[in-house]
């Protein structure tokens, strides 16, 4: 009798598992069906974060895979139509403060050493505004005359950067003649990220003397402004429209990416379609800054008691965790790729987030959230599915990966003591907040995925 019911136990089990085998089988096709469906609902399932994907997650049944799904783009870039530039509205005339008054030293730093009564009045919009934004006077980030002379003529522009020898250029596939044409692909990398690349690929010269790698325009950056390898990869990426004054577009891809979409389909999609000015994807997993605090401080990618600091000024200066009832979708970005019209109101938040950044720490990710809290509507900006985000290139693995001795720091006292403080960035983490933070407890992560 009890070998009779174990027998039966056994066969419950063994249908119960092939139900539950066939019912995930049945969910996943469901959700590549509906990725490929040409019905609006069920298409509409995929370019949304899918739920079919969560549900599968948190049962520890998905291996990750990129989650693409399909771009509304139109389907031939020929035909797309360039509409005339946004007009200029709340700011209408943007300058940049190049010498700091105070400034004595004879090797000035590159984002200048802008106070915290000039950082709040950064905030405060005006039809006319100067602010700090890099490239003080002498500071380093120099290019090659020739480079100079030759993105004079880039009012579309590609953007990528290696820098630290990491990597090598990806080249673009899918580009239209049209786009060849339209746009300067420039891929901005430093002296020893040059010397990488001549070793390991083929580096073109023209009779200018310009260097290139396919499709991709090598301009070099000398003197570089930063002690750390990630903040000078900022300057090409968050100040693409100083390194490049002309450009009236612009699309940054990072350098581990090869760009699988033309150029021209993704400025019609995400910026003419709606008329926003700035573009950014939604990041994979986290919506609020201070869940992607954590995340940084468990990956030790930054140290965690400067994480901390930031986190805590941003925290006590009104800036809430996200939530639905915020009129974006998340407050934490896929920072990897950034498409923008080079407005005012564009180039303005591009300074602000790049001087956060230089103030405190180089993950960007961190003060993207903030300069648009402080912002509020002022900036027209979209933030699209992560799964669009993941069917606009391929990624590649870096030839190393970069890391840095304050990464694992878990101190202050640490840091002072091996000499890890950074004498040319992160000013702000050590220049005395002009309020008491002592009290500042940070708001509670509930860790929704498992990164890091």
């Amino acid at each position: 009798m009890r070998v009779v019911w174990r027998a039966g136990a056994v066969r419950l089990v063994l249908v119960s598992a092939i139900a539950w085998a066939l019912l995930v089988l049945l969910a996943l096709a469901f959700h590549l069906w509906s990725c490929s469906s040409s019905v609006a609902f069920l298409s509409a399932l995929c370019k949304k974060d899918s739920k079919v994907l969560y549900v599968l997650d948190s049962m520890g049944l998905s291996s990750k895979p990129l989650h693409r799904c399909p771009i509304p783009v139109a389907d031939n870039p020929n035909s797309v139509a360039i509409p005339k530039r946004t007009p200029n509205t709340i700011v209408k005339k943007l300058s940049y403060i190049t010498v700091d008054k105070q400034e004595k030293d004879p090797s000035p730093l590159f984002g200048g050493r802008q106070n915290w009564k000039q950082r709040e009045g950064s905030f405060k919009l005006n039809a006319t505004m100067k602010v700090h934004c890099g490239f003080m006077k002498n500071s380093g980030a120099d290019m090659d005359d020739v480079d100079v002379k030759y993105i004079q003529k880039c009012k579309f522009v590609v953007a990528s950067g290696i820098f630290d020898g990491y990597d090598i250029p990806h080249q673009p596939s899918n580009i239209s003649l049209r786009s060849q044409k339209l746009f300067c692909f420039l891929m901005v990398v430093d002296e020893v990220s040059l010397d990488f690349i001549e070793k390991n690929t083929t580096v073109k010269f023209d009779r200018a003397g310009g260097k290139w790698v396919g499709i991709w325009r090598l301009v070099t950056l000398h003197h570089l402004p930063f002690d750390e390898p990630r903040r000078n990869g900022k300057v090409p990426k968050i100040l693409t429209h100083r390194l490049f004054p002309q450009a009236w577009y612009s699309i940054w891809i990072d350098g581990k990416m090869e760009l699988i979409v033309d150029p021209l389909l993704i400025l019609e999609r995400y910026l003419w379609q709606g008329k926003y000015t700035f573009a950014v994807a939604v990041h994979k997993h986290h919506r609020s800054i201070y869940e992607e605090g954590d995340a940084i401080k468990r990956r030790k990618r930054y140290a965690r008691p400067l994480v901390d600091l930031q986190m805590k000024i941003y925290y006590y200066e009104g800036m809430e965790p996200w939530n639905p009832k915020k009129r974006m979708p998340s407050d934490v970005p896929e920072g990897a790729v950034l498409i923008r019209e080079h407005t005012t109101m564009t180039d303005l938040f591009s300074c602000l987030w790049f001087n956060e950044v230089n103030l405190f720490t180089p993950r960007d990710q961190l003060s993207f959230g903030y300069v648009v809290y402080r912002l509020g509507d002022a900036l027209k900006f979209f933030m699209f599915p992560n799964c669009e985000y993941n069917s606009l290139f391929i990624l590649h693995r870096h030839t190393r990966e970069h890391s840095s001795k304050v990464e694992w720091a878990k101190t202050i006292d640490e840091i002072v003591k091996k000499g890890l403080k950074e004498s040319k960035g992160g000013l702000g983490l050590w220049t005395p907040y002009p309020a008491d933070l002592s009290s500042v407890e940070l708001p509670s992560v509930e860790r929704t995925s498992p990164a890091g």
